[in-house]
Order: C-alpha cells, then sequence, then structure tokens
C-alpha cells in the first residue's frame, strides 16, 4: 500500500458532526458509481437545454438528483482530465498534464480515488477507458488501487469501438473484430465489426454491481461515446464512419448530415445503456444506498466529420475540446442518492474534478486521505451550507500556442500565447452576465487582471515533462530539449 501524507482536512473535522451518523457506519457504507462520458459537451444532455438529441434517463436522472451548472472538468481533453479526477489534482500540479502518447504515467506516489476507498473497505474496479498508463508502467490500473479491470488501457486503442481486444487486468482479451493494419497500440479501423465496446462495457458494468452488491463498491465507468474514430481518413468522414455505432436510429429518417446522425445515436446509446444501469440498481434493491455521478471529461470535439455548432454542443458556452473557455472545461455533473440528495436540486457553486477525491474521501470517511488541490463538496451533495469554498480554479494546457486559464467567483481570465512568451495576452470575462465569453473586459479591470496574472503564477508549478512554453522547456547538454510531439489527435 502507498503511503502518504495526511491530507489537511478540508471539511471533514467540520461537517462530520453534522452529517447523519449512520452515513459512516460499515454497514451503510454507499456504493459510487462514477459515469464519465468522452467528449460529451455541456449542452449535449436534455437537462442542459439540448433539443435535438433524446437524453431521457439522463433528464431523469437529474429530476431525481442534483445538476450542477458550474461543474469542471480537470483539463480540456482526455489523458490530464482523467488524472485530475483520480489524484484529486488540477493542471497546475498533476503528474500528466497533456495526451502524452503514453510517454508520461500516473507515478507510483500519485494517491487515486480506488486506494483512498480501499483503505475504507471498497471493492474498487474501472470498466471502459483508462489512458493514465500502461500495463508496464506505475500507472497501470492494477498498480492505482483497481481490484479489477475491463476495457481501453491506452487512450488511442480507445479511438476504436470495434478493436480487436480489450485488457481484463492485466492481460490480453480477443475479441471478434477484425482491424487490419492496427498500430501496436491498437487503434485502426475495423473491416469485421462484431462486437461493440460501448454495449460490452454495459454488460460488464451489470455484472459488476450484480456480483459485488455485498460489500461496498466504487465503479469507475468510462465510457469511449461520443469520441472519433480519428484513425478514419478525413475524406470519409463526412460518411459518419469517424461516428463509430451499429446504427443510427433513432436519428435514421431525419434530415441531418449522416455524422451527426451518428453522434446523437451515440449519445442517446450511452443514455440508454445508463437506464440500464439504474433499473440495475433498483432490481437489486440497493438504488437508496448506491450514490451515481455522471460527467465527461472535457468539452465537445469538431472531430469525425461532427460539427459541434450542429447541436449546439457547448450550449451556451464559447469553445470546444482544447479550448480553456469555458465550452472546453465546463462540463455537465449530475448526481443522484435517493433520500440522501434532494431530488430536482440545482447547484451553481462551481466545483471541479479535483474535488471529487475529497468529497468520496469524506463520504465514506476514510481513514486517510492525500493531500490534493481540491474540496470536500459533500454539504452541498448533502443539501447543507457549503462553508469551504476554493479560492480559485485552474487550468493550463500547452498546446494552440499554450495557456492557461483561472476562475475566481464569477470573474474568468484566459491568458493564450504562452509558447513563446511568458507574458502572453490576458483576456477577462464576468460569467455572471456573460457566461459565452464575448466580451473582453481586461482594459476595464486591470487590477483583477493582476491578482488573476499573481493566481496563475502561484498555481502552476513547472513540469519538465509538460512545459507551457519555450521560456520554460528545459535543457540538456546546454542545448534546448526535442520538440514536444504533437498529441493533439489523440
Amino acid at each position: 500500500m502507498k503511503l502518504y501524507p495526511t491530507v489537511r482536512k478540508i471539511s471533514s473535522l467540520l461537517w462530520s458532526a453534522l452529517l447523519p451518523a449512520a452515513l459512516f457506519s460499515a454497514e451503510t457504507k454507499p456504493n459510487i458509481i462514477f459515469i464519465l462520458a468522452d467528449d460529451l459537451g455541456y449542452g449535449d444532455v436534455g437537462a442542459y437545454g439540448q433539443k435535438m438529441i433524446q437524453t431521457p434517463n439522463l433528464d431523469k436522472m437529474a429530476q431525481e438528483g442534483m445538476r450542477f451548472t458550474d461543474f469542471y472538468a480537470g483539463s480540456t481533453v482526455c489523458s490530464p482530465s482523467r488524472a485530475s479526477l483520480m489524484t484529486g489534482k488540477h493542471m497546475g500540479t498533476a503528474t500528466i498534464r497533456q495526451n502524452s502518447a503514453n510517454e508520461v504515467a500516473l507515478r507510483d506516489d500519485d494517491v487515486t480515488i480506488p486506494e483512498v476507498l480501499r483503505t475504507a473497505g471498497y471493492y474498487n474496479g474501472t470498466i471502459g477507458k483508462w489512458g493514465m498508463g500502461l500495463l508496464e508502467s506505475t500507472g497501470a490500473p492494477l498498480k492505482q488501487g483497481l481490484d479489477s479491470f475491463y476495457g481501453y488501457v491506452d487512450q488511442k486503442h480507445a479511438h476504436n469501438s470495434y478493436p480487436e481486444f480489450l485488457i481484463r487486468d492485466t492481460q490480453v482479451e480477443k475479441l471478434r473484430n477484425v482491424v487490419p493494419n492496427a498500430s501496436p497500440r491498437g487503434d485502426g479501423i475495423a473491416t469485421v465489426r462484431l462486437d461493440f465496446t460501448q454495449t460490452l462495457f454495459t454488460e460488464e458494468a451489470l455484472k459488476f454491481i450484480s456480483t459485488k452488491r455485498d460489500k461496498p463498491f466504487f465503479l469507475y465507468l468510462a465510457y469511449i461515446i461520443p469520441h472519433a474514430n480519428n484513425e478514419v481518413p478525413k475524406n470519409k468522414r463526412a460518411e459518419g464512419s469517424g461516428m463509430e455505432i451499429p446504427s443510427d436510429a433513432p436519428y435514421t429518417n431525419r434530415d441531418w448530415p449522416q455524422a451527426e446522425k451518428n453522434k446523437a445515436a451515440m449519445i442517446t446509446w450511452m443514455d440508454k445503456d445508463i437506464g440500464l444501469i439504474m433499473a440495475r440498481l433498483k432490481e437489486l434493491g440497493i438504488d437508496d444506498n448506491t450514490l451515481v455521478m455522471f460527467s465527461s471529461d472535457n468539452g465537445p470535439h469538431d472531430e469525425g466529420g461532427n460539427d459541434p455548432e450542429f447541436f449546439k454542443s457547448s450550449g451556451p458556452l464559447t469553445g470546444i475540446k482544447r479550448d480553456l473557455y469555458d465550452g472546453g472545461v465546463r462540463v455537465p455533473m449530475i448526481a443522484r442518492w435517493p433520500n440522501k440528495i434532494s431530488a430536482n436540486t440545482v447547484v451553481s457553486e462551481p466545483f471541479a474534478f479535483w474535488d471529487v477525491l475529497p468529497t468520496l474521501a469524506e463520504l465514506v470517511a476514510a481513514p486517510n486521505t492525500p493531500a490534493t488541490d481540491g474540496i470536500s463538496f459533500l454539504p452541498t451533495l448533502l443539501g447543507k451550507p457549503q462553508v469551504n469554498k476554493q479560492p480559485y480554479y485552474y487550468w493550463e494546457f500547452n498546446s494552440k500556442g499554450s495557456m492557461q486559464s483561472v476562475r475566481v467567483g464569477n470573474w474568468k481570465a484566459v491568458r493564450t500565447g504562452l509558447q513563446t512568451s511568458s507574458e502572453g495576452t490576458m483576456e477577462l470575462y464576468n460569467l455572471a452576465d456573460d457566461i459565452g465569453e464575448k466580451n473582453n473586459v481586461a482594459s476595464s479591470n486591470p487590477e483583477v487582471v493582476e491578482s488573476m496574472k499573481k493566481i496563475m503564477l502561484k498555481a502552476h508549478v513547472k513540469s519538465d515533462a509538460f512545459p507551457l512554453g519555450d521560456w520554460e522547456a528545459p535543457a540538456t547538454e546546454g542545448k534546448p530539449s526535442k520538440k514536444k510531439k504533437n498529441v493533439d489527435a489523440e
């Protein structure tokens, strides 16, 4: 077991006395299911304003639980966002800060949600996409606190919804699909499509819930919908083949581009599967003792022939995946726990992925929790006053010219152009009356801009693996470090 320092118990000491004692008893520790979509936009769900794509089960989950309007992913792309979720670190301190082509994995001293929950007696499983370290690395799933794993270890492998194999724990498990000329990482385009991984993952999740119901469990169900298969040639994507799905129903007869029919069908298919998960909890009589959370790893993509404007996938927000405007990082977040979380509740307080670990640690009364960048929002989930609040929320992304962003209250600052200059260009928005970040008010608020710069300086801890710009890149034997790989397509 990893050794790690006891955290500043941000809210545990304050709130444990106020929460029902039974909440922490061994007999009633809740099961926890965290469902993560892949590249699902803030506006792609009916509960968040989507009018064209059907998501009845997620909409019902929001009606029966809590919907967060200002919840943020860890990053604007896959791997670092998931690492933020698992370790409670924002992008200024996280081990993984970019899609790194598997060159950087979670370290042995990174402490994850499964490791924390294991100390409280939980069985931990992940089904779906991992993307934080290959099997031979320190970031392999079973080296990071998981008792079982089924899915894609490599995030690029996960582009393909019809791969030739998946990983079960530490072993390759062959599927019936055929992927000619697949890369060593497993990605490619299937010519024989028999095993759709979305269906395999849901079946595995239903089995997991049924077989583990007698002991508190944590299930991280990381679907790959609606990510695109980026290996499909660009001249083929208009046909919809970049958005892989067995059928475009119920949108077959819509007068839409094929790629958009497929994207909508992917989201509705995932919604159907989430309905199966919720139904299984009720069938087993564990619905009232299971906290289910749903979110997405970043904003919507413009890949696979898909145009995020078609469905207004960012909703009222500006930006998409790979942007640090809110459209790239603000995501749906729904939490449901009957008789604990009040139905039809809407929360506008901002929270983020790195708050999830301390929240779950407090929920299960974990004996030790690691130092994180997050706070527990358990009081909010249980309808209590949220006394402790984050002073700021911070992101960085060393692509597209390199950028940083910070949110403090309703102020949102975005700094771009950091690849070649440590100063960059600062923009400032007041989200209270400008949710779309259209009106840059930096010039009329110089004091706020300066305070945001100071936060950016404080929050960013230099990473040799992920320098923000040429001015920060490490040198080897007096020569600049080699240019980083272009991993944006991952």
